[in-house]
């Protein structure tokens, strides 16, 4: 019996263990600046994996210390859990399937498009107070001075690899026709009615096009290049739980039986 409690305390351990990465990916996403910006996934995901850390301390505590209330309470909350989790994976996968760039004409970036996204990812931007908010916080950041420093020349810039968030923000779309000065400075475009974009872009500093739907379009894009990698970690992280559970489960069970065995070689029924 004490040989199954400690298999069991050992299995918990493991379980407190693959909480970590959960948690890491939740504070990973609070540390990039298009998330920090918009607040939808990383502080649910930091609050599973903890919750994810206290269960399994709780199922620790009752494996090594033989108490079986905490055991049960352990085995029931982390289904709840691990099926949660399982849902937060499906989510992020399915809000994510949509959207990707389109190549420019001479040019080595990609550029993006509002209506490429999921309606889900695009409600999240679209209306005027959200976006408000979000654009203060993106235009408070350095991405777009970043590429005055890096690029001096046009062809240099052309043929930079960009983040999608700096190809939408900081840059007026190709289809205008503008003239490049510096990555951040355009003049002249040819065709303003290519797209409503072309109207809203600014050389003010604070302003560029931080208004334009490409901006929201490069949002969305950095932000589903960024979940897709959260997912994988919380996928394999999934996978490894639910081994650890059904592993804990026939460790619990045979912990049980052992328990029932003793007493009945004691005398009890």
């Amino acid at each position: 019996m004490a040989q199954s409690h400690s298999v069991i305390g050992v299995i918990n351990f493991i379980a407190t263990l693959l909480s970590i990465p959960i948690i890491g990916a939740g504070i990973w996403l609070t540390t990039l600046p298009d998330n920090s910006c918009v607040k939808i996934l990383q502080w649910p995901v930091v609050i599973l994996g903890i919750l994810i850390l206290v269960v399994g301390i709780a199922g620790l505590v009752g494996g090594f210390g033989r108490i079986s209330w905490l055991l049960l309470f352990y085995l029931v909350v982390m289904l709840v859990l691990i099926i949660l989790l399982g849902c937060v994976v499906v989510f992020i996968y399915m809000v994510t399937l949509q959207g990707s760039g389109h190549i420019a004409p001479s040019r080595s970036y990609l550029e993006y498009r509002l209506d490429d996204y999921s309606g889900w990812l695009r409600r999240r931007v679209q209306t005027s107070y959200k976006w408000d908010q979000i654009r203060a916080c993106l235009s408070s950041t350095s991405m777009c001075p970043e590429l005055n420093q890096s690029y001096h020349f046009a062809q240099d810039f052309f043929n930079a690899r960009i983040t999608p968030l700096q190809s939408g923000c900081c840059k007026p779309p190709t289809q205008c026709g503008f003239t490049f000065v510096n990555p951040t400075y355009w003049i002249s475009p040819i065709n303003t009615a290519a797209d409503m974009d072309c109207l809203m872009w600014n050389n003010e500093q604070t302003q560029l096009c931080y208004g334009c739907d490409s901006c929201k379009a490069g949002l969305l894009a950095n932000i589903k290049n960024e979940w897709r990698r959260v997912d994988i970690v919380l996928l394999i992280t999934l996978i490894a739980l639910i081994c650890v559970y059904l592993v804990g489960c026939c460790a619990f069970r045979k912990a049980k039986t052992e328990d029932l065995f003793c007493k009945y070689q004691q005398g009890y029924t």
